[in-house]
């Protein structure tokens, strides 16, 4: 569920000329962003040949120099207009370029059959995920009695056994850089997919509650890693135009995981004589005693449904494991490399993208980018400043932009699990049990839960963008708040009504999740976190989503006894209540937003963002419930905003070949750097508003 910090294509270039030193605040993402401004044609074939000589890729000389100005400029080949150094494309360079321009989202989807191999491999160590979370739901039922950790007095080791492996997550997450660095991406996945395929398999033979919470202790060390490094290795390896969707599929395959470890629970629960009156605690503890009663359902004959549910999940990553190393290595992590000294490395980077793109022009142009862009992000990290050395983890908390995005991310973090959901995602069986569902029907209801889960967070992949991450958490939090207490009311009846508002309850509540707080969270906390040190500032908004996993699952069966089901559910809906308004005053929208934009916004102090919240709901009030229709909606940031009380400051973009320039002419930024809408790059007067922050 950890998304990739390196989004970092997706971003827009601004259009002043980014100035990192001596600036407290200093820009830094955009000085990463746009490698290439201002350099005019000779810097560029200056810089090309230099990396050619560097990389020792003579034998692609053509294809790194025509990369080299696509890198810098989108347009740099216009169709109807030869370039003065004599620099073309082919008929198939130029047709696969505007397929990356196309304005239809289907054409973005037409990709090489490698990167869809990376694709499909990364989709289903999402599902693993997923899997791992869900297979202990169904079998708790069983094993609790077998293992005698049921009834009020044992629900702390029972929480403690269901909760240990996000008990390790929170820990094991941190291994993530050091494991990345000396195994790359490949061998980490490889390895936390074996590591999870033992920990499955050694779900299944434990004879006490003891030996199962260690194995389940070791899966959670598999599942931290490769939870933050296939995200990592998916983004890295997709260009530009589909690594959004890949962010979006990456959550997506995790609600498919969760749903194969309910179906798993429906499907192996009648294996051997476990559904079978000879195996049913209540009926063995009449007749022996507790110890023989425990030592029957620990038999072959009794338990292995459950442990074949348990076990279930290692079927995923033996696959993943097994095919990782028939796709290439990140790109980008050959990169660093090299740049590390490993000079053979270029050429292994440059034969990766050659499989993950169309062209060898456009694996060109890629490398040459990433290049260019890890250097700036070297000399960013080791930038002097007043004679110490920049520590981009300290920066999250010492510089009011960064600060203000981790505490808006750790919110949509905390929130994801303080809402509830994994209640019902961990113990929704034994939930359903209470409700007066029987164990047969109780998997049963679980599995639809899943699978509402999976096809409800379809929608996100377009809602996420259309309504914007904030709008989507404020749309979807009362309704929230409102089927848990559909929940909680339904527990204060008996027979037919508590069963029908519990599973009604359940499966709307997962209606309303699955497009909001599932997605955004992990979206949210990628795109607002600096690029520089966006590495740190996940591993933090990562630790903490999995130590409120772990806290959630290790007390609810303490919180359901102390507090009654009703209690308990009605404690997670005014979470939910609470968490509105923390968004509504906390938390402001990335949707669209440009670099420079992100700056603006997360520049702007607590308290004047809280109160634009509250203008927000003043205007809601008055368009939607008394129907005034000419109140205008407050804006955080005008578009075109001209305030002459501003520090303002001015820059120039100077012209890459055409020395015409007209100063009327409307320049944009493209992908990887910076292009007119007409197809010439011009000079433009543009003004950098610097604005004041305090936390």
């Amino acid at each position: 569920m950890v998304i990739s910090h390196f989004l970092l294509f997706d971003s827009y270039a601004t259009m002043a000329e980014p100035k990192v030193a001596n600036s407290r605040d200093g820009p830094a993402d955009q000085y990463m962003s746009v490698p290439f401004f201002g350099w005019d044609q000779n810097k560029m074939n200056l810089e090309a040949n230099e990396f050619i000589k560097l990389s020792g890729l003579a034998d692609y000389a053509s294809h790194i120099r025509r990369g080299s100005f696509l890198a810098q400029d989108r347009n740099a080949f216009p169709k109807d207009k030869p370039r003065h150094d004599g620099l073309t494309l082919t008929p198939d360079e130029r047709a696969r370029l505007e397929l990356e321009q196309s304005p239809r989202r289907i054409d973005k989807f037409k990709q090489p059959f490698r990167l869809w191999a990376v694709v499909i491999l990364c989709s289903l160590g999402a599902a693993v995920q997923g899997w791992d979370e869900t297979a202990v739901n169904g079998a708790q039922i069983q094993y609790q009695y077998a293992y005698g950790i049921d009834g009020a007095q044992n629900n702390g080791y029972r929480g403690l056994t269901n909760s240990a492996p996000y008990l390790c997550c929170t820990l094991s997450c941190w291994l993530n850089y050091p494991l990345n660095r000396f195994l790359a991406r490949r061998g980490v996945i490889a390895l936390t997919c074996l590591i999870s395929v033992i920990a499955c398999l050694g779900q299944a033979f434990p004879q006490t509650w003891q030996q199962l919470f260690v194995a389940r202790l070791l899966l959670g060390l598999a599942i931290g890693p490769k939870s933050a490094t296939i995200p990592i290795y998916a983004a890295e390896c997709a260009p530009a135009n589909v690594r959004g969707a890949l962010v979006m599929m990456w959550q997506m395959w995790t609600a498919f995981g969760l749903m194969c470890g309910y179906a798993a629970s429906v499907i192996l629960q009648y294996m051997r004589d476990s559904n079978n009156e000879s195996c049913s605690f209540a009926h063995l503890r009449d007749s022996s005693s507790l110890a023989d009663t425990q030592q029957t359902l620990l038999s072959a004959r009794c338990s292995l449904s459950w442990r074949m549910m348990l076990s279930s999940p290692m079927i995923l990553p033996l696959l993943v494991a097994q095919y990782i190393y028939t796709v290439p290595e990140s790109p980008r992590w050959l990169i660093q490399k090299a740049h590390n000294g490993n000079k053979k490395k270029y050429e292994e980077a440059f034969l990766a993208l050659c499989k993950l793109r169309h062209t060898k022009l456009q694996a060109a142009r890629d490398l040459f980018a990433i290049h260019h862009l890890l250097l700036r992000q070297a000399e960013i990290t080791n930038k002097s400043r007043a004679g110490k050395r920049r520590s981009p983890f300290r920066e999250l908390f010492t510089i009011g932009r960064n600060r203000r995005a981790l505490t808006a991310s750790v919110i949509t973090m905390f929130l994801q699990q303080q809402c509830g959901v994994n209640v019902m995602a961990f113990y929704s069986s034994s939930v359903l049990l209470t409700a007066g569902f029987s164990a047969q029907n109780a998997l049963l209801a679980s599995m639809g839960f899943g699978v509402i889960n999976f096809v409800f967070a379809l929608p996100a992949v377009w809602t996420i963008d259309s309504f914007g991450r904030r709008s989507l958490l404020l749309a979807t939090f009362p309704f929230m708040a409102l089927f848990q207490v559909f929940i909680a009311v339904g527990f204060l009846f008996k027979g037919t009504a508590r069963t029908v508002l519990t599973l009604t309850g359940m499966y709307l509540f997962s209606v309303a999740y699955s497009p909001g707080e599932g997605p955004v969270p992990f979206v949210y906390s990628a795109e607002s976190m600096p690029l520089y040190n966006r590495d740190f500032g996940m591993g933090i908004v990562t630790s903490v989503n999995w130590f409120f996993n772990f806290l959630l699952g290790i007390t609810w069966p303490s919180f359901e006894t102390a507090f009654h089901p009703s209690g308990a559910f009605a404690w997670y809906a005014a979470w939910c209540i609470i968490g509105w308004w923390m968004i509504l005053l906390l938390v402001p929208e990335t949707k669209n937003l440009t670099l420079e934009q992100l700056d603006d916004v997360f520049r702007i102090s607590v308290a004047k963002h809280a109160m634009h919240g509250l203008k927000e709901l003043r205007w809601f009030f008055h368009r939607f419930i008394l129907r005034r229709r000419r109140c205008q909606k407050p804006i955080l940031i005008p578009r075109h905003e001209d305030d002459e009380d501003e520090q303002q400051s001015q820059c120039q973009l100077r012209p890459i070949e055409d020395p015409h320039w007209d100063e009327e002419q409307e320049v944009e930024s493209s992908i990887f750097g910076l292009r007119p809408r007409n197809g010439i790059m011009s000079r433009k007067i543009c003004k950098h508003l610097h604005r004041r922050e305090t936390f």
